[in-house]
Formats: structure tokens, C-alpha cells, sequence
């Protein structure tokens, strides 16, 4: 059985990434979306378990899939699973060049695990969790970048925050 294992930090979750995850579950056996703590992005607009619980909404009718966190490496993580593959989307060929790096990091700690890319479809090339969060700070129309549940949680926690131009 191949496990996909589709990490990130989702903070927000996107459409994109929803996309993403979706396809995965149509050509995997399982696949496990993990949020992964990432220190080097600095501080995150949503914990990794309120990331986590959007997740596991907005994939809720996907049976194949399941929601985890994570603070390690991903090659150590990725070896919890018999047979994984990681799964990194990409937008640009910006994200090529990151990707690129961390899979072959990847494949110098674990040989045995191979990274896959998924092209983003055209309409979510643009899309990016920064953008969403920038658009939901200034009470932009989110509807069509996020799940519902995702938009409304960003209302919740952005409506209790201060804004710039206030």
C-alpha cells in the first residue's frame, strides 16, 4: 500500500492545496496531509493544531485521507509509513527551485523514499497561503482562494485583530 504524505505548513489551508490533496487521494492509496511546525517561517496566523482541524474538515469526505503534525525531519516522519512517497505541489518555477533542493535533501537522509511533484492547476498558480492571509488582514473577498470553514476561521481570527489603516 503507497502512502502519499503531502506536508506543509497550511497556514491557511488553500484551495490549492485542497486541489493538491484531492488528486493525491484519487491516485493513492492513502494519503497523510501533515502540518509541519516550521520554525524558519516564523510566527503562523494559526497554531499547527488549528491548521490540522481545517484540514481534517475540509477533507472530511476524502476516506483515504488523514491529518497529522509534525516539529522533525520529514524523512524521519516519511519512514513511519510503509512504501511513502512526498508529494510537494508546485506553482512556479520559483517553487521548483525549493523543491528541488529539499528533495534531494530528502534523498540523501532517506534513498528509499521518493519525492513526487504536482503541478498546480492554472487557477491556484497565483495562489499562495501569504497571499490569502495579506487578502483576509484588509477584509478582502476570500471565497474564492479558501474552503468555507477556512474563510470563516480566518474572519474569526483576524476580526479580533487590529488593522493597519484602524
Amino acid at each position: 500500500m503507497c502512502t502519499a504524505i503531502y506536508p506543509g505548513s497550511f497556514d491557511p489551508p488553500t484551495l490549492g492545496h485542497l486541489d493538491i490533496i484531492r488528486r493525491c487521494s484519487a491516485i493513492h492509496d492513502k494519503v497523510v496531509v501533515c502540518v509541519m511546525r516550521n520554525g524558519a517561517k516564523g510566527g503562523s496566523l494559526f497554531s499547527c493544531a488549528e491548521r490540522a482541524e481545517l484540514l481534517s474538515t475540509i477533507t472530511a469526505d476524502l476516506p483515504n485521507v488523514q491529518v497529522d503534525t509534525y516539529g522533525g525531519l520529514l524523512a524521519d516522519y516519511a519512514r513511519r509509513y510503509p512504501d511513502p512517497v512526498i508529494v510537494r505541489g508546485l506553482r512556479a518555477v520559483t517553487d521548483f527551485e525549493y523543491e528541488f533542493q529539499m528533495a534531494n535533501v530528502n534523498r540523501k537522509l532517506a534513498p528509499e523514499i521518493e519525492t513526487i511533484f504536482m503541478i498546480a492547476r492554472d487557477k491556484y498558480t497565483f495562489l499562495s497561503s501569504s497571499v490569502v492571509r495579506e487578502l483576509g488582514r484588509y477584509r478582502g473577498d476570500l471565497g474564492e482562494f479558501v474552503p468555507p470553514a477556512v474563510e470563516q476561521a480566518l474572519r474569526i481570527k483576524l476580526g479580533a485583530r487590529k488593522f493597519e489603516d484602524e
